[in-house]
């Protein structure tokens, strides 16, 4: 199984792929999509380059999963929403090329990764390059991005194994059917 994760970003967005097989952890692949090139008032144009962006990686790594990072309200309410900007043109890119898309939050990795929700991104940098056996460290955001693929690695496979187990499934609650939701 592959898995794609990213760390969206209206400035830089991480990549990172990973290969699992089991419950080996292979590195593929890690990067950043940068709109820094472009003026801060060009806001559709930094989102186009975010959404084809993200449809190059898939198409070049053909991933079977993706991981995105779910974001929460920081201290500036415009940030926060020029910030789901970016994360809905990566989910955006992901969905037209047929991906499913698991969310993540920062702490949810973090635990996964480091084993507390309060790591320093330095901290995450340092485990991503142990658990992949990275000969350095990965970049700030490719780090987060791979920091969620792995937390998908694990916890995407736990869940598939209690689903099997158990009637677990997916409510639509909250879902949208032809532009509508219910």
């Amino acid at each position: 199984m592959r898995i794609l994760g990213i760390d969206p970003g209206l400035r830089t967005t991480g990549f990172g792929v990973v290969d699992v097989r089991g419950s080996a952890l292979t590195y593929v692949a890690s990067g950043t999509i940068s709109t820094l090139h472009l003026d801060t008032s060009d806001l559709p144009g930094r989102l186009g380059v975010l959404f084809d962006g993200i449809r190059e990686v898939v198409e070049r790594y053909q991933p079977d999963h993706a991981a995105v990072e779910i974001i929460f309200v920081n201290v500036n309410p415009q940030s926060t929403l020029l910030l789901g900007q970016a994360r809905g043109a990566c989910i955006t890119a992901l969905v037209s090329r047929q991906l499913g898309v698991a969310e993540y939050t920062a702490l949810q990795m973090k635990k996964a990764v480091v084993g507390h929700g309060r790591a320093a991104k330095s901290q995450v940098q340092e485990m991503v390059m142990r658990l992949l056996r990275l000969p350095g460290l990965p970049g700030t955001d490719a780090a987060d991005a791979l920091g969620l693929a792995i937390t998908h690695a694990h916890v995407g496979q736990a869940m598939g194994r209690l689903a099997q187990a158990t009637s677990l499934q997916r409510k639509n609650t909250g879902s949208y059917k032809d532009g509508r939701s219910h």
